[in-house]
């Protein structure tokens, strides 16, 4: 009988490494292969880090197409620490980012979207 309890437990413990292992082989795809890529010009209107434990840094880009349009807002994330730097220098001006898609990530991990900032540029 213990053997057998045995061969359960090994292969309970191996099923369990396996589905870990897989989880952090999608999670590793995901941040690694963006789904898409672009630019997006507009006004930072708002920047912050938000999060209980992990940490991230959150924000709202005001793109308006016209005068006298209303603005159309664009919710990103950034990782970097360097590029959040660069995004609070930036609050209240025009300015062009460039983003990248990560679909499929969890929510609130990585952050509260799946449009990372990789670059930001003043105009």
């Amino acid at each position: 009988m213990a053997f057998t309890m045995r061969k359960v437990y090994v292969g309970v413990f191996l099923f369990v490494t396996l589905l870990a292992g897989g989880y952090a082989l999608y999670i590793w795809g995901a941040l690694n292969w963006s789904y898409s890529r672009g630019e997006r010009a507009g006004y930072i209107q708002k920047f912050s880090e938000k999060g209980w434990i992990i940490k991230t840094w959150e924000g709202e880009l005001a793109m308006v197409p016209l005068p006298g349009a209303l603005p159309e807002k664009f919710l990103f994330s950034a990782r970097d620490n360097g590029v959040a730097q660069s995004i609070n220098a930036s609050l209240g001006k025009r300015v062009v980012i460039k983003y990248e898609q990560h679909k499929g990530l969890p929510a609130g991990i990585f952050g509260e979207t799946e449009y990372f900032v990789t670059e930001i540029k003043g105009n």
